[in-house]
């Protein structure tokens, strides 16, 4: 005999599960129509974030501190939330030269989860717990619970269990407080209202999260000195393209052509951050690398003195 149907707690009340009246009659509008809906609704994405300009300051400064003191940045969370998580998590080492473990991303359902539907376990919080054991989680790490309608206890589990292991945590969701209450560190709150496809999370509130989390990761690598002027000096070297970047980035910061930036760059080893201060500072590539250490990787405090 198969087991009883329980039915769920009511999610009605969720501002991401109610309707929105600006969108009654979206199966009547035309594809312009649409377009220009969808175009007005997403400006509340940008209200969202600027509302949460405190929270995700201290965010930044948090991780900041806890990765330059050896810690890691983990992001946790199930389907779109999981999946926004895992690609910002997987775009730090080309971005800024970021070993993978540095930044990772865990979602329910593992890899597989990231091109197939595996939402029935998020309603599984033991299996957040148990992916903070397996990630081995320390006091240094910071990790980031994202879950857009606040509920999820896959990630509400994963927040527990770092809490218990002493990590900084975050938690990110796009309800307000009073609906779901959370205990973290930090509490960011991404309010863009009721999606125009009610319920369906992948829109407002997948794009303010993509938003944020390119807030917190850029920001936090600015910090830790991976960026000079508003160029990404430590990019990873890697394809043609990128190649490309960072002699089109020695040429304009220098007075180098490109062929001679070309030459600097091969001799820093791929590593622009080197071949300028390599340059600036008319030393050997073992000087400018220990020069740089000494200074934690910023170039512009490695800099001082030339």
């Amino acid at each position: 005999m198969s087991d009883p149907f329980i039915a769920p707690a009511d999610r009605g009340h969720l501002l991401t599960e109610q309707a929105n009246p600006r969108s009654a009659q979206l199966d009547q509008l035309s594809a312009l129509e649409l377009v220009d809906l969808f175009n007005q609704e997403d400006q509340r994405t940008l209200e969202a974030i600027a509302a949460a300009r405190s929270s995700l300051a201290q965010a930044i400064e948090a991780t900041t501190a806890a990765l330059g003191q050896g810690g890691r940045l983990f992001y946790v969370g199930a389907g779109t939330s999981g999946r926004l998580g895992v690609l910002d998590a997987a775009e730090c080492p080309p971005t800024f030269c970021t070993p993978p473990e540095l930044v990772q991303g865990i979602i329910a359902g593992g890899a597989d989860a990231l091109v197939k539907s595996s939402e029935a376990l998020e309603d599984r919080a033991e299996d957040g717990a148990l992916a903070i054991a397996q990630h081995q989680i320390r006091a240094q790490d910071v990790v980031v619970g994202i879950t857009a309608g606040g509920t999820t206890p896959y990630v509400h589990g994963a927040l527990g269990a770092a809490h218990q292991r002493g990590a900084t945590t975050i938690f990110i969701a796009c309800v307000p407080v009073e609906q779901v209450p959370r205990v973290a560190d930090i509490d960011i709150r991404l309010v863009v209202g009721p999606e125009l496809l009610a319920g369906s999370t992948r829109l407002k509130a997948g794009t303010v999260t993509k938003m944020a989390l390119n807030i917190l990761s850029t920001g936090t690598m600015v910090r830790l000195g991976k960026v000079y002027g508003n160029r990404m000096v430590d990019v990873a070297v890697t394809n043609t393209k990128l190649c490309d970047r960072a002699l089109r980035m020695l040429c304009d910061l220098t007075d180098l052509d490109r062929t001679a930036a070309a030459d600097l760059l091969e001799r820093s080893g791929q590593q622009v951050k080197l071949a300028l201060l390599m340059h600036w500072g008319q030393i050997d590539m073992i000087t400018a690398a220990a020069r740089l250490k000494q200074h934690q990787g910023h170039l512009r405090q490695a800099l001082g003195g030339f």
